[in-house]
């Protein structure tokens, strides 16, 4: 052999072995990096993993109490989906229902979005732009927060993100090899929130453009959004049933002018707000300028982002005309859109440079704050409970003015008692019956339905009368403004009934510092 021939002969040995040696050095920086994040993430996700639950929380645990079977039957009067109380059902059978255990569940689903985002906009994007999302999936106010509660939130977060990243990678970038992830997550993220229908709807409008470039195949689109058609099918009388009968009277009717305030509460605050927006607006001229050599078309790179963009304005404003229409606007129902938020505006902000670098980390530093205290403060209800508790017997009578509550008294009251609400004895105290709860409410008659309820009551017996603290919560709604009223009436009238004496209020209240949550105050019937 020459020695021309030997040489190449040992370069081409030479870069088979550095290809063969690539994957053990890269793959494990990639995971040693996304496990520091995980470490960082957890210490902000962790600090209140063990705070007691309110009403919301009282609801889910109730709910998934019961078998795999019955829960999507007793969702038709709830309003909600599915997948979040299956999965928490089996989660409970396995590990139980307190609350650092149920919590565990959201806070795994927190931080799953942080390799999710990263391997997501790695492929979408690149690498420098799956570390950005990673990072503001780890310290995103939003999930530090919904990360310590029972409730589907966590997870919306996650399946959105990953619906729109798939989208782009389907549709977008034409990788057909992904229409299967497309359809799973599309279908999960819908079975989960009703708000996911809005994204996967501004999925749709994004593909508007493409379709009318063609350059996307009808064919795919077919199969794509045909087989979530398919496998969402069994749900949509259910769903029309919900929003005929229970929809979410809780809720007010949003503002336009309100909205900025809105989004700017998901970067927790307006000075996050506007830094993402400045860099936002640097990296996306950035991205917006970037065009194949030779040809001048848009990159792919550039042409998902575009997408991603429309999926998640178009999601806002459906959700916004919808709730003109019926009501169910709540910041936290944003979780359906802080997933392609995430992708959007980490890819964007890693093409932004050294300014998309140093808004990182300003953001990192204003959200590496646990939320403790917010958490924490949530309801008093489990406080409560053990003040009274002492002064209870089985065969008393617990009226909640606040008929939702019901399902989170009964969780931490003591067992024996008997239950009801503003509407007279309730059948079950696992879940709410939302349908046409207004309705059924301002029907209910509060001096009328408190004489029913004290005619069961021996002599001795007592009545704890539950009542929501109005003034720390926000009670502007159809159903809240009646909650308030009933909830003075309530006091009204059973105070001037002949056959009851008033014997305590409890907590004792300082004007000063009201907590969020509950009072109680006990009759006993003479």
């Amino acid at each position: 052999m020459s020695a021309l021939a030997a040489t190449a002969r040992a370069r081409r040995l030479a870069g088979v072995a550095a290809v063969l040696r690539a994957p053990r050095l890269v793959v494990p920086r990639i995971v040693l990096g996304l496990l520091a994040v995980a470490v960082v993430s957890y210490h902000l996700r962790s600090t209140a993993l063990h705070a007691r639950y309110w009403i919301d929380e009282g609801l889910s645990i109730g709910i998934s109490s019961h078998g795999l079977l019955d829960i999507p039957g007793i969702l038709r009067q709830d309003g909600s989906p599915p997948v979040y109380y299956l999965l928490l059902a089996v989660w409970t059978s396995l590990f139980g229902d307190g609350e650092a255990r149920t919590h565990m569940l959201s806070l795994i689903f927190a931080l799953l979005t942080i390799p999710a985002g990263f391997f997501v906009a790695r492929t979408i994007f690149d690498e420098r732009s799956g570390w950005f999302v990673a990072v503001l999936c780890a310290v995103n106010p939003f999930l530090n927060y919904y990360a310590q509660e029972t409730r589907m939130y966590s997870l919306v977060v996650l399946l959105s993100m990953l619906a729109a990243g798939t989208f782009a990678l389907a549709y977008v970038q034409g990788r057909r090899r992904w229409l299967g992830p497309f359809v799973a997550c599309g279908t999960l993220l819908i079975y989960t929130h009703n708000w996911g229908l809005f994204t996967m709807a501004g999925t749709v409008v994004a593909l508007v453009p493409l379709l009318w470039r063609r350059r996307v195949p009808w064919r795919d689109v077919l199969i794509g959004y045909g087989a979530i058609a398919v496998l969402y099918l069994p749900w949509v009388p259910t769903l029309l049933f919900q929003a005929a009968h229970t929809a979410a009277p809780w809720s007010g009717v949003p503002k336009i002018q309100h909205l900025p305030g809105d989004l700017a509460s998901l970067a927790g605050g307006a000075g996050p707000g506007v830094a993402i927006l400045l860099a936002g607006g640097a990296g996306l001229a950035a991205y917006l300028a970037r065009r194949e050599p030779g040809s001048g078309e848009r990159t792919p790179q550039t042409r998902a982002a575009t997408s991603i963009a429309i999926v998640i304005v178009a999601a806002i404003v459906l959700a916004f005309v919808s709730s003109q229409i019926s009501p169910s606007w709540t910041t936290r129902y944003f979780a359906a859109i802080i997933g392609p938020l995430a992708l959007f505006v980490g890819a964007v902000l890693a093409r932004a440079g050294n300014l998309g670098l140093a808004t990182l980390a300003v953001l990192a530093g204003l959200w590496l704050h646990p939320p403790t205290a917010a958490v924490n403060g949530k309801s008093d209800a489990h406080r409560v409970a053990n003040v009274v508790a002492p002064l209870l017997h089985p065969g008393d009578l617990v009226v909640s003015t606040h008929p939702e509550q019901l399902t989170l008294l009964h969780f931490y009251f003591p067992p024996g008692l008997r239950w009801a609400n503003g509407m007279g004895f309730v059948e079950t105290t696992d879940w709410m019956d939302w349908r046409d709860a207004l309705d059924r409410y301002k029907a209910a008659r509060p001096t009328a339905t408190a004489r029913k309820l004290i005619a069961t009551l021996r002599p001795g017996q007592q009545l704890v009368l539950v009542q929501p603290i109005i003034a720390t919560a926000s009670w502007g709604a159809p159903w809240t403004s009646l909650v308030r009223r009933r909830a003075r009436q309530w006091e009204r009238a059973l105070g001037r009934d002949p056959r009851l004496v008033r014997e305590e209020a409890l907590p004792k209240l300082r004007p000063r510092r009201l907590p969020r949550g509950v009072r109680v105050v006990l009759y006993m019937r003479r």
